[in-house]
């Protein structure tokens, strides 16, 4: 299949945290001719995230940490629940998972289903998520989490019908946590 665009320009913009490019490009238009257009592309690299679940007490594993962007888009406190997720830094989904589940949290978790891949922002990020789930219980806890470096991460478990009141409320807000608790729902796991 041959390319739908043609890169024209490609400048880099920013390179702290992560990188962002600026493209100038022509796309084939499936009626004829091609069109040209710019777009800002932030590249962050790809992560992963799960859900730990507890069948029997009915209760989810989230964290709470504070999200800079969303503090700049209206959310007074910028603190965020999700689930959790890391970037892969050059290890399998799998791996990474494993490894931010230990120092975000504090279980080391045994078996893990992969769930699916989801592009969360393909209008402006390169990212793809990984998604994961796995059942938890105290015998797995090792440390009490809460990250690693700079990061001040709050561990909550809460039952999962209080977690879709929260969904349905406002109070958890973040796309990749949200579809892992509405996948979690359509399975039945929680019934």
């Amino acid at each position: 299949m041959l390319s739908p665009i043609k890169i024209i320009e490609k400048k880099l913009l920013s390179d702290h945290w992560f990188v962002l490019h600026k493209y100038v490009f022509d796309l084939k238009r499936k009626t004829g001719g091609t069109v040209r257009q710019m777009r800002e592309v932030y590249d962050r690299g790809n992560g992963a995230t799960i859900l730990l679940y507890n069948r029997a007490r009915g209760t989810v594993v989230l964290t709470r940490q504070f999200r800079m962007p969303t503090y700049l888009n209206g959310n007074e406190s910028g603190m965020l629940l999700e689930a959790c997720a890391g970037l892969l830094d050059n290890q399998s989904p799998e791996q990474c998972i494993r490894n931010e589940a230990i120092e975000e949290t504090g279980y080391t978790i045994g078996k893990v289903e992969k769930l699916f891949e989801a592009y969360m922002s393909p209008g402006g990020v390169t990212e793809l998520i990984h998604f994961f789930a796995a059942e938890y219980d105290d015998l797995q806890r090792e440390n009490d989490g809460g990250g690693i470096e700079d990061e001040d991460i709050e561990v909550l478990e809460i039952p999962f019908i209080e977690a879709m009141r929260m969904v349905g409320d406002g109070r958890i807000r973040d796309g990749k946590t949200i579809m892992l608790l509405q996948h979690a729902r359509i399975q039945g796991w929680f019934e």
